[in-house]
């Protein structure tokens, strides 16, 4: 479930729907709303804020909820407060402002997100791999750090033929039990249970990796 619909939680309606995931799209701009229909599994004009609403619209079975209502602190809370009073177990937030972020660690929440700040850190440190997750690098391809698949442990690079059957290229390897990292690693490398993987590629074929990796 997405609440608020500006440019960030459209992007992320947009995204899990791209993922193939079921999502609601919550706002009380009806403009908004229209925009996300066809794209949301369900789009409605509601106010977050008010948990009957909330449940009207079956915010109770949701697995998880984005909040993202700008700059509005107080509309922010409530809706956090409303979500949490429906059973919504996991509840990431988008905080504007340090003060925003305070007040939504005293409540509780699973997770507060700020974008700008997040892409400054990106920015600055884009060259540490061993820092990256997960970095798109153009529209529809990123680098992504994924545990190693099962069925991938024991064999080498060059027996699992990923950019012959994936369309992906392994850049580095993290051990995280010795805390190695193996940038542009031969063909020969054996995995281990405890290597990640720095793999680039298009976005489909790392979700597919990723979900063979159980990430």
């Amino acid at each position: 479930m997405v609440v608020g619909l500006g440019n960030f939680g459209s992007g992320v309606v947009e995204m899990l729907h791209a993922q193939g995931q079921d999502v609601i799209a919550l706002d009380v701009d009806p403009d908004k709303v229209e925009r996300m229909r066809g794209v949301a599994t369900r789009a409605e004009v509601v106010d977050a804020t008010d948990a009957r609403a909330l449940d009207r619209v079956g915010a109770a079975g949701a697995d998880a909820a984005v909040v993202s209502v700008g700059t509005d602190l107080a509309t922010s809370v409530l809706a956090v407060l409303a979500l949490q009073d429906v059973g919504v177990g996991e509840i990431y937030v988008k905080a504007t402002t340090a003060e925003h972020a305070k007040i939504l660690e005293k409540i509780g929440v699973t997770e507060i997100v700020r974008p700008e700040r997040e892409t400054a850190f990106r920015l600055a440190t884009r060259l540490s791999l061993r820092l990256l997750n997960y970095l798109p690098i153009a529209p529809g391809y990123s680098l992504q750090e994924l545990p190693t698949p099962d069925e991938f442990a024991g064999r080498t690079l060059l027996e699992l033929e990923l950019p012959k059957r994936y369309g992906v290229a392994v850049v580095a390897i993290h051990d995280v039990l010795t805390d190695e990292l193996h940038v542009v690693p031969p063909a020969d490398y054996l995995l281990k249970e405890s290597d990640t993987l720095l793999v680039v590629g298009n976005d489909e074929a790392l979700t597919a990796l990723a979900r063979l990796a159980g990430a």
